[in-house]
C-alpha cells in the first residue's frame, strides 16, 4: 500500500503547468497530478494507443478541451473519461489542480 499526499503537490509556476508523477511505471496505471497556473492550456493531444484515460479536477475550474474546439466546463469534482486515442486537454480560468489516470501506463 501506498499513501499519496496531494497538498504536498500544490506548487503553480507562473504561466506554466507544473508536473508530479505519483505512480510510476506501475504495470497497470499511471497517475500523474498537473497543476496550471490561471490562463494555462494543456494543449490537446492523442495517443496512438489503446486503452483509458481519467481526468479528475481537484481544485479550481477550467475547461476539457476535445477535438476542434469543443470545450466542456469543468471543476472541482468533475471526471472526464476518455479513450487515450480521442483528442483530449484542459484550460484552466482558475488556478487548476487536475488528477490524470491513464491505464493501461503510457
Amino acid at each position: 500500500m501506498k499513501v499519496i499526499k496531494l497538498d504536498e503537490t500544490n506548487e503553480f509556476t507562473p504561466g506554466k503547468m507544473k508536473r508530479f508523477f505519483l505512480v510510476e511505471n506501475s504495470e497497470f496505471f499511471k497517475l500523474i497530478n498537473f497543476n496550471l497556473k490561471a490562463g494555462v492550456t494543456f494543449p490537446v493531444h492523442s495517443h496512438d494507443l489503446d486503452g483509458e484515460l481519467s481526468i479528475l479536477v481537484i481544485e479550481g475550474n477550467g475547461f476539457f478541451l476535445g477535438e476542434g474546439d469543443s470545450e466542456i466546463p469543468a471543476k472541482k469534482g468533475d471526471i472526464l473519461i476518455s479513450q487515450i486515442r480521442e483528442p483530449h486537454g484542459v484550460r484552466a480560468e482558475t488556478d487548476l489542480r487536475i488528477l490524470v489516470t491513464i491505464v493501461p501506463p503510457i
